[in-house]
């Protein structure tokens, strides 16, 4: 089986639909599958994984994403592959997978991540001025209703409610499948022995109860909301803990006025969050939009209570109470304090933690595999 992955850039570092279509090609090869990253650039690719550049010669990100669309089109017409699997809008594909939600729900309500009327009211003129945006919602209607639209791989139930919401397509052609968690690689018995070693290059005891976050969108993703919360826990235990890449001054300046500065670390972005989940105690990522968010999943493989939004896919594999905490209000600063303040007891973070990993077998990667695969035979069965 010939398989071409596509996406735009690559940089498994950075998480997310990159680190995803890497580990899927290599997953793929391990099967025996000849899988293809196509895309416009990568970095840090794996040696050994197969992969095609496509020419950008365009200026700008509208020019550049119009001129691989075209050397996309070029390439498939050269070279033959059973399933081409985009995981952006693209003219033609076979599994339309959008890690980000679909755009045309981006262009609706992409405002609605942003906290306050004026930055939601400037992002969504943004939203409508944003003209790459704009293409990739054109491109992606063009696909979806076309006469021989793709079958859309929905993270969550959370993305097929938005795809529903926007085309008309046949139930047989919207198929959920959760991202998967390589256990072999997040697997708290195997990692346990690093727990004291990754806590002690934080300067942190055994005494103390660390919450963890590992995002990129610190806005987005609840930072602030988090902090506020911390600081409305007056118990000296607990601290946090950000890894990513962004800004983090205001956050610090944030942290320091409420009194708590001493209380929140940044450790900046990195490759081996497996690490930073052996050390912590809980995971805490109140987002205002996640499709179905890895790093949620992981932590759940790796016995961490989470504590979530439903405005999160990863959460419906979730029981309330047993496996964490789902807000409701991604701002309800005061509810993220309660729920933050019952993992402070170590009874409850602990049978939370035996909850947590009973997830792992339906966050394995061999199990999403599986399921892509039998997609994969399909779609392969209906084109001969």
């Amino acid at each position: 089986m010939k398989v071409a992955l596509v996406i735009l850039r690559v940089d498994p570092a950075r998480g997310g639909a990159e680190r995803y279509t890497v580990d899927l090609g290599q997953a793929l090869a391990g099967r025996g599958v000849a899988a293809t990253l196509v895309m416009q650039d990568g970095r840090g690719l794996p040696a050994g994984l197969n992969a095609v550049e496509l020419p950008a010669r365009a200026g700008g990100r509208l020019g550049k994403y119009s001129s691989v669309l075209s050397a996309l089109e070029r390439h498939l017409r050269a070279t033959s592959y059973d399933v081409v699997h985009a995981m952006l809008p693209v003219r033609c594909c076979d599994v339309y997978h959008p890690h980000a939600g679909i755009a045309a729900e981006a262009i609706r309500s992409g405002h609605l991540k942003h906290a306050g009327a004026l930055k939601r009211s400037l992002s969504r003129a943004a939203n409508h001025l944003n003209l790459k945006r704009q293409a990739f919602a054109r491109t992606e209607k063009r696909l979806l209703e076309g006469d021989h639209p793709p079958v859309v791989l929905c993270l969550s139930d959370y993305v097929k409610g938005e795809v529903r919401r926007h085309y008309q397509l046949p139930e047989r052609k919207l198929v959920r499948l959760f991202n998967a968690v390589d256990l072999r690689r997040f697997d708290p018995v195997r990692m346990a022995d690093l727990r004291q070693s990754v806590r002690q290059g934080w300067g942190v005891g055994e005494d103390r109860v660390v919450l963890l976050m590992v995002a990129q969108d610190f806005a987005r993703k609840g930072l602030r909301q988090t902090i506020e919360a911390l600081a409305r826990i007056k118990d000296n235990r607990l601290m946090l803990v950000v890894a990513g890449k962004g800004k983090v001054e205001s956050y610090q300046s944030l942290a320091a006025d409420l009194g708590v500065g001493e209380r929140v670390r940044f450790i900046g972005r990195t490759d081996r969050p497996e690490d930073l989940y052996a050390a912590a105690d809980a995971f805490v990522l109140p987002t205002r939009h996640d499709p179905c968010s890895l790093v949620v999943l992981e932590a759940l493989a790796m016995g961490l209570p989470v504590i979530s939004t439903k405005f999160n896919g990863a959460c419906e594999i979730m029981e309330e109470g047993r496996h964490g905490f789902v807000l409701n209000d991604p701002a309800d600063v005061d509810g993220l304090s309660k729920a933050i303040s019952q993992l402070l007891d170590p009874r409850t973070r602990q049978s939370m933690a035996d909850a947590c990993r009973s997830l792992r077998p339906a966050l394995s990667q061999d199990h999403h595999l599986e399921q892509l695969m039998a997609i994969y035979e399909r779609i392969i069965v209906t084109k001969k």
